[in-house]
C-alpha cells in the first residue's frame, strides 16, 4: 500500500499538466513568430520604409499591451471569485481585442498602396500581421467561450484553469 501510496504521489496533478503544455505551447509560439519576423529581415533587409505608420503601429501595441493587464486582472477576478469582476474584465479585454483587430484593418488599408503584396516588404507585411491577426482572433474567440462559461458562475477560486 505504501508504494501505491508514493506512486499516486509522484504522478503530476491535471493543473501541473495543464500549465506545463502551456507554456510548451507559449515557446513554440514565440519560435514560430520568431521564425516569420526573422525571414522579414532576410527578405526586406534592415530598413524599414519612411512610409510606415510608426504612431500606428504603436498605438496597437499598446492597444495589446493593456489588454494584457485586462486579462490578467480578469485572472485574478476568477482566482478571488469575483464573478463580476470576472465577466468585466473578459469584456474589456475582448474589446480591447477587437479594437486592435480595427486597427489592423486600418493598417492593411493604408498599407496596400504602398506595399502591395507582390513586393518584398509587402509580403512581409501582410504575412506578419495577417498571422498576429489571425493570432488575436483565436484569442478573442476563446476568450468569449470562457466568457459564456463565466456567465454561469463556472469558475472560482479553487478551479480557474480556462480563464488562467
Amino acid at each position: 500500500m505504501a508504494t501505491t501510496t508514493a506512486h499516486a504521489a509522484a504522478r503530476p496533478n491535471r493543473l501541473t499538466i495543464n500549465r506545463l503544455g502551456l507554456w510548451l505551447f507559449l515557446v513554440s509560439d514565440a519560435s514560430f513568430f520568431a521564425a516569420v519576423i526573422s525571414s522579414r529581415y532576410f527578405i526586406s533587409g534592415l530598413r524599414t520604409p519612411a512610409e510606415v505608420n510608426q504612431v500606428l503601429g504603436l498605438a496597437l501595441a499598446t492597444v495589446l499591451v493593456v489588454s494584457s493587464f485586462t486579462a490578467y486582472r480578469a485572472e485574478m477576478a476568477a482566482a478571488h471569485g469575483d464573478q463580476r469582476g470576472l465577466r468585466l474584465w473578459l469584456l474589456w479585454t475582448i474589446a480591447l481585442g477587437l479594437v486592435f483587430m480595427a486597427g489592423v484593418g486600418f493598417e492593411w488599408h493604408e498599407a496596400y498602396a504602398r506595399f502591395p503584396p507582390s513586393t518584398g516588404f509587402g509580403t512581409s507585411l501582410f504575412t506578419l500581421t495577417g498571422i498576429h491577426a489571425t493570432h488575436v482572433l483565436s484569442g478573442i474567440v476563446i476568450l468569449a467561450l470562457v466568457l459564456k462559461s463565466a456567465r454561469s458562475g463556472r469558475y472560482g477560486p479553487g478551479d480557474y484553469w480556462p480563464v488562467e
